[in-house]
C-alpha cells in the first residue's frame, strides 16, 4: 500500500514537471554596440648585442633609458608604461662543423605602452624609434569603457528576448509569465593586434563591435 502510494506521488511529480516544461518558451536575444576605440596599446623594445653578457646588458640599458625618456616626454604617464619582456640569450655560430662557437650575447627588453590619446600614437612611435627602439611586435586598439558598454548591450539583448518571447506567446494563445532562467552565451572577443609596423605609417582604428547574446526562458500563462 505504501509502495503504491509512493509510486503515485512520484508519477504525479513527473507529470507536473513535464507539464511545467511544456508551459515554457525559450528564446535567444541579441544586441550589439559599435564604438570607436579610445586607447592604443603598443609594444616596442630594444635588442642589443655584445661580446659579453655585461656588454650587451649595458648597451641595452643605455638605449632603453633613452627610449623610456622619449616615450614619457610625449605625455604618456608612468603607470601606462610596463616592462613586458626581458631576455638574455647567448649567440652561437652553428654554420660550420664541429662544436658551436659562442659569438656573444643578445639582450631584448620590451615595453607595453598604453596611449590614452590615439591621436598621439604616431608621435610616440616616432620618438621611441628615434631614441633607439628597434623592435615592435604590434599595436592593439581597445575600448576602455568596455564593461559599461557591454552592460548596455546586455539590457538591449534582454529586451530583444522579451520581444521575441511575447510574439511566440501571443501566437500560442498564451501570455508571458515570470522569467525562469537567463544564460549569457560566449564572451566578447579580445581586440586583435595589428601586425608590426614602422612609424609614420597611417593607422585607422575603425570601430569595435561589442555583442551580447542571452538565452531566456519564460513561464507561459493562459
Amino acid at each position: 500500500m505504501l509502495r503504491a502510494l509512493l509510486c503515485t506521488i512520484l508519477l504525479a511529480a513527473a507529470l507536473s514537471a513535464a507539464q511545467a516544461a511544456d508551459r515554457l518558451v525559450t528564446v535567444t536575444g541579441e544586441a550589439s554596440v559599435s564604438v570607436p576605440p579610445d586607447t592604443a596599446v603598443i609594444r616596442v623594445g630594444v635588442t642589443s648585442q655584445g661580446r659579453t653578457a655585461r656588454e650587451a646588458s649595458e648597451a641595452n640599458a643605455q638605449k632603453m633609458t633613452a627610449v623610456l625618456a622619449a616615450i614619457k616626454g610625449t605625455g604618456v604617464a608612468d603607470k601606462d608604461v610596463q616592462t613586458s619582456r626581458l631576455s638574455l640569450q647567448p649567440q652561437y655560430d652553428t654554420g660550420k662543423g664541429g662544436p658551436a662557437r659562442l659569438l656573444g650575447f643578445q639582450v631584448t627588453n620590451q615595453l607595453t605602452v598604453q596611449i590614452r590619446d590615439i591621436g598621439n600614437m604616431p608621435n610616440v612611435l616616432d620618438k621611441a624609434i628615434a631614441a633607439g627602439a628597434n623592435e615592435m611586435s604590434g599595436i592593439e586598439f581597445v575600448v576602455s569603457q568596455q564593461s559599461k558598454l557591454l552592460d548596455q548591450a546586455r539590457d538591449d539583448a534582454i529586451a530583444d528576448a522579451h520581444r521575441k518571447a511575447g510574439l511566440y506567446a501571443a501566437a500560442a494563445g498564451s501570455k508571458l509569465g515570470h522569467v525562469v532562467s537567463i544564460t549569457e552565451e560566449g564572451a566578447p572577443l579580445p581586440p586583435r593586434p595589428i601586425a608590426a609596423m614602422r612609424a609614420a605609417v597611417p593607422v585607422a582604428p575603425g570601430e569595435q563591435t561589442l555583442r551580447a547574446v542571452v538565452t531566456v526562458s519564460y513561464d507561459l500563462t493562459p
